[in-house]
């Protein structure tokens, strides 16, 4: 799906964190944007992935890669 030269990574990489604005990406998220909405939260990439604002990815195959969640006990209670 990618025309970019160098071609974009295979979204079957299993590396990924998931949002299309973070520098220093490497694997499947060095994929370009092809179509933003970021008013409904998601970005189609080159390589045929869909993510989400939320970290969560549906790859083109079907598989779905959960968002990346902080565990409750790490999280930090404002005072």
């Amino acid at each position: 799906m990618c025309t970019h030269r160098p071609s974009c990574p295979s979204s079957n990489l299993s590396d990924s964190s998931g949002h299309p604005d973070r520098s220093g990406r490497s694997g499947r998220d060095t994929a370009h944007i092809v179509a933003a909405h970021p008013e409904q939260g998601w970005y189609l990439l080159c390589d045929g992935a869909i993510i989400f604002d939320d970290t969560g990815e549906l790859l083109p195959d079907g598989r779905v890669v959960a968002p990346h969640r902080v565990p409750v006990g790490q999280l930090s209670i404002a005072a």
